[in-house]
């Protein structure tokens, strides 16, 4: 008889949610034409978002009853723990502000939703196996089921070049990064006999039948890790990796770079802490120091190029590059040897996975908003005069610009002071110092913008005037004011309340915060 793995569905809701939603979702609109061009599919969607996550205390309650408050389910391929559900929950937040800006971004383009919608759950549904994956497999497809579907999102606009363009180049890009990764999984396999994360960190500390060690006798093992790096390095958008970042963000649709930069990311970072804490937690002097290379040199390079830009989404973009250097200071200090280094690097790196998500979708939804029809008007001129049309609107862009920025009372200052705390702990005073060079810098940049929005507020609203022929022969001006949809209303508020909050009382998450942390560092 064929031999099934018994699954504890209990602890598979978000996955189930989110992609069986998916599928329900294109079957209704296929069956219900109707409904395509309604907000149907963007309510939906929020809907299984904010279902899945309601799942999710439930899970957290289970763990309780677990030994180490943590389980593996279908046959070890996922593991269930606090780390995992943390993560899980950003993941699905996410996916709920995405899809309320699709849903005026697709009216304002004249474009069918459901399509746009099934992939974003499916999507999403990928982001949360890759980040709970405990199989190296099972890694590799949770983050191609994550890709692909991001890959299509990107092209979907078929009424702009700029879309195709991005999705074409994400794509080659994308398939080349992931068959280097599997290559090195294959490697890995090769070294240590296994794929499963607990197994390979069994065998890199044992002899094996031939008398070798897999961490002392095999330079493969190496290799495996410094490809599988690659591939990591590219979804996380991570210098040299980022190449093709600006080019994606400003191609793509505004609502769907959100969920790029904020999901896909934090997923990325989940699978790659995951992985390299726990299976290559014993190798930790070899892939430490690169890992703290890419970071300082993310960290710079995305700073300073981001300076030089006039397009906004281009200047987010290497924003994005500079905030994926922080973020790996948090995984380059979770792998350290000393048990409290590494706790203080996994929060810090989790606490900044739900800050930056929140900032992140905060900004482009702003973004979504200031593009106009077409969704071309991402310049810097294009911005000015935005606080004199619509200055509650400007007002939110510059909280989420500043707290981007590190300034105090939002969620972006104690994000990037815990990675710093971070590093000064684990006496990475150059990481330290890079960090807080590229936070100085990344402040201008977003100056620059915040700049634009209020100069010559006066001057930019005649500039915007369209002259309507009057009936007696003369002109009449009219103002073009940027409308903000209610669903658009709704992520700009959930993003501004969310950024507050964890600004103003960074405790909130405390223990959640704490029991993730602590579920990925006992794996060591």
């Amino acid at each position: 008889m064929l031999q099934t793995p018994s699954i504890e569905w209990s602890l598979l809701w978000p996955v189930v949610i989110l992609a069986l939603g998916g599928a329900l979702l294109i079957t209704f609109t296929s069956l219900f034409p109707q409904a395509r061009t309604r907000s149907i599919p963007a309510g939906v969607t929020a809907v299984l978002a904010v279902g899945a996550m309601a799942t999710l205390p439930s899970m957290w309650s289970r763990l309780d009853e677990l030994p180490g408050r943590r389980a593996t389910v279908v046959a070890g391929a996922l593991a269930i723990d606090s780390f995992t559900i943390f993560v899980t929950a950003v993941i699905c937040l996410s996916v709920f502000l995405a899809a309320l800006l699709l849903d005026d971004y697709l009216q304002r383009e004249g474009l069918d939703g459901p399509e746009w919608y099934v992939l974003l759950l499916l999507s999403a549904a990928g982001a949360v196996i890759l980040a709970s994956a405990e199989d190296l497999i099972v890694t590799f497809v949770g983050l191609e089921v994550m890709s692909i579907a991001v890959y299509v999102l990107a092209a979907l606009h078929l009424r702009r070049s700029e879309s195709q363009e991005a999705g074409f180049k994400y794509f080659i890009l994308g398939a080349l990064s992931s068959a280097i990764f599997l290559y090195g999984i294959a490697l890995a396999y090769g070294a240590t006999g296994s794929t499963s994360l607990s197994a390979m960190r069994d065998a890199l500390t044992m002899t094996n039948e031939r008398g070798l060690t897999p961490s002392q006798d095999s330079s493969m093992i190496l290799v495996a890790m410094a490809l599988m790096l690659v591939g990591f390095g590219f979804k996380v958008s991570a210098v040299p990796f980022q190449v093709w970042t600006p080019d994606v963000y400003e191609g793509s649709p505004t609502p769907v770079v959100a969920f790029m930069a904020s999901a896909v990311k934090v997923a990325g970072f989940a699978a790659l802490a995951r992985v390299f804490i726990v299976a290559f937690g014993h190798l930790a002097d070899d892939w430490r120091p690169v890992l703290g290379a890419m970071a300082v040199v993310s960290v710079v390079v995305g700073s300073f190029l981001a300076v030089v830009q006039t397009n906004v989404k281009r200047m987010l973009a290497f924003s994005s590059i500079s905030h994926a250097g922080f973020m790996l200071i948090g995984v380059h200090a979770g792998g350290s040897g000393s048990a409290e280094t590494s706790m203080l690097g996994i929060r810090a790196l989790l606490f900044y996975m739900i800050a930056y998500t929140l900032l992140v979708a905060g900004t482009f939804a702003v973004a979504t908003v200031a593009g106009g029809t077409g969704d071309n008007d991402h310049s810097l001129d294009d911005y000015r005069g935005l606080a004199h049309e619509r200055p509650v609107l400007a007002a939110a862009l510059v909280l989420f610009l500043l707290g981007q920025a590190g300034v105090p009372f939002t969620a972006g200052f104690f994000a990037k002071f815990g990675v710093i705390v971070a590093a000064v702990r684990g006496e990475e005073y150059v990481i330290a110092g890079a960090a807080m060079v590229g936070a100085v810098v990344g402040a201008f940049l977003y100056l620059r913008i915040i700049v634009s929005v209020f100069l010559d507020t006066e001057s930019d609203a005649d500039d915007e005037m369209d002259e309507d022929p009057d009936p007696a022969g003369g002109s009449v001006a009219r103002p073009v004011l940027r409308r903000v949809a209610p669903a658009t209303t709704v992520a700009i508020a959930v993003a501004v309340l969310g950024t507050l909050a964890l600004g103003v009382f960074p405790d909130l998450l405390r223990t959640a915060l704490d029991e993730g942390a602590q579920a990925l560092s006992e794996l060591r």
